[in-house]
């Protein structure tokens, strides 16, 4: 240890010797390294904003779509069975019948449309329902006498805004007349959509709703998604023979990672920065070897072996790019926690995920491996210097 950390501060001397000739080499292996530090850091964050995105409108990785169709539709109630056998058998706890469907609510300027969509408490978690205000559905939700809803926010400023604490209502007038209070708000689709509600699927009946379409979606692990798809569907058909019955996988990630190219593409650019870079320190590290000759000479005269000579002119470029590798990723950090590229990167997103880890040490483990390649030619360079020709420069 004594021998490595006397390396490390010969190092530093050096470096602070030569600082206003590798100054600029430096700088470039820098901004090399925060380059690529922040498209790994950004690459990580708009895919968790496309992810985010992505399972509220198809569902968590992985999320299956059972259907039966045939000649005529199935038996509403074997149907049902059929279901709940399938997750008893299979051991799936998440769960939800899903359908749409628009009915009218009274709102202070009249009798509005609005979209429902008709669930169960399971599409919550499928589908990662942002919440800006008050709460999802609850088990003892299916007892109310009121149906509860959970709004968007088109719906809720229609309403106008009432305080959800004190249990607001709304009414549903129609052939089965009934009242609706607001347990939960949730943010617009897409700027000035239509005012939207979520409803229980039971709620739904007491109130006359019938679905236009409906589908069962189980949310399943990913390792094992293609097993379940095959066997579920294999399941379906014998329980419906004529029927066309499958589970289909609707998930974004189901035909892989749609950014994976792309940051391999922008990752690859900045890792050509990074080696010009580290062309760059290689220039600065051989011209200041070349200035030291008479210096090695000396040492090497006095007992400094051709280990400790190597290593010694090697770490002044590792200690360098090192340097300069956490400045690069300290200035990467800053700029893709900026919560203004943060909202433009990732607009979905609710609450921002940390700076990955990965992407930090990929940076610094970069900067480190540029130092070493960087500093090995100079230091066979100064290896080979013979003693006698060394003191005579």
């Amino acid at each position: 240890m004594t021998g490595f950390m006397s390396t490390l501060v010969e190092a530093w001397q050096e470096l602070r010797i030569n600082k206003v000739r590798i100054l600029l080499a430096l700088l470039g292996v820098a901004l090399s390294v925060s380059a690529l530090t922040s498209v790994v850091g950004l690459g990580s964050l708009v895919r968790e904003g496309i992810k985010v995105q992505s399972e509220r409108d198809g569902g968590r990785v992985a999320t299956l779509t059972l259907s039966v169709n045939g000649p005529s539709a199935p038996d509403a109630e074997k149907l049902e069975k059929a279901y709940a056998g399938i997750q008893q058998r299979y051991g799936i706890t998440t769960s939800a019948h899903v359908g749409r469907t628009q009915a009218g609510f009274q709102f202070p300027r009249g009798v509005t449309a609005v979209n429902m969509t008709i669930v169960d408490i399971g599409y919550g978690t499928i589908h990662r329902v942002p919440l800006s205000q008050g709460t999802w559905f609850a088990a003892d939700d299916d007892q109310r006498f009121a149906p509860a809803v959970v709004v968007s926010e088109a719906f809720y400023n229609q309403a106008g805004r009432p305080n959800l604490a004190t249990d607001p209502t709304v009414s549903i007038p129609g052939d089965q007349p009934a009242t609706a209070v607001i347990i939960g708000v949730v943010p617009d689709t897409w700027p000035d959509a239509p005012p939207a509600a979520f409803i229980l699927t039971k709620a739904a009946a007491m109130t006359g709703m019938k679905p236009d379409m409906s589908e069962f979606k189980l949310w399943v692990g990913e390792e094992q998604a293609a097993a379940l798809t095959a066997a579920i569907s294999a399941d379906l058909q014998g329980q419906f023979p004529g029927y066309y019955a499958q589970a289909q996988r609707v998930d974004f990630a189901a035909y892989g990672d749609p950014l994976g190219p792309a940051q391999w593409i922008v990752g690859g650019v900045a890792g050509l920065v990074l080696l010009l870079g580290a062309v760059g320190m290689l220039n600065i590290s051989m011209v200041t070897v070349r200035y030291r000759v008479r210096e090695i000479g000396i040492r090497r005269s006095f007992g400094a072996t051709s280990g400790r000579i190597f290593f010694g002119v090697m770490m002044e470029s590792v200690v360098a790019t090192a340097v300069a590798g956490i400045a690069g990723v300290m200035l990467a950090v800053a700029v893709v926690k900026n919560p203004w590229i943060e909202s433009k990167v990732a607009p979905g997103l609710i609450e921002y995920p940390s700076f990955p880890i990965d992407a930090a040490l990929l940076g610094f483990g970069a900067a480190v491996l540029v130092g070493a390649l960087a500093g090995a030619i100079p230091a066979l360079v100064a290896v080979r210097v013979k003693v006698i020709d060394a003191i005579r420069f």
